[in-house]
């Protein structure tokens, strides 16, 4: 709420220094003539623009002569009667659904070798060299807070 109260303090503020302003400076004189006097300006320009375009409308539409309808490729669906009875049968196998997942034969499957790893050798990363350095003294503006 500071914020709005600056806010409104401040316009206030200007909103009372703007009257005061417009009581004090003299106002400026208002011209007793009116602007009827001035020539009238008219611009010729040299540019042409095309000529326009008329629709006529009186003439009959143009329709476009029906197109020649194809006879569709699709086959016609087959009826039951139809079918063999091998697809029959073929057709409810696939929609099937296994009751029990066979259990993985564990005999059929080998398991890889083992390859030799090689030992590697580890070695120690070496330290970085020391440098030693005087501490430099603080400036002591804020204390020693820093």
């Amino acid at each position: 709420m500071p914020l709005a109260r600056y806010f409104f303090l401040v316009g206030g503020a200007l909103l009372a220094l703007l009257f005061v302003v417009d009581a004090v400076v003299p106002k400026l004189p208002v011209p007793d003539r009116a602007d009827t006097d001035l020539p009238v300006i008219r611009i010729h320009s040299d540019r042409k623009w095309p000529e326009r375009v008329v629709f006529d409308t009186n003439l009959p539409t143009i329709v476009a002569a029906p197109a020649a309808k194809a006879e569709a490729s699709v086959p016609a669906p087959v009826t039951v009667a139809d079918v063999s009875a091998t697809a029959r049968v073929r057709d409810a196998f696939a929609l099937l659904h296994p009751s029990e997942p066979k259990p993985l034969q564990t005999s059929d499957l080998k398991k890889p070798e083992p390859q030799p790893q090689h030992k590697r050798k580890i070695t120690k990363k070496p330290a970085p060299p020391l440098m030693l350095v005087a501490q430099q003294p603080r400036f002591g503006f804020f204390g020693n807070t820093w």
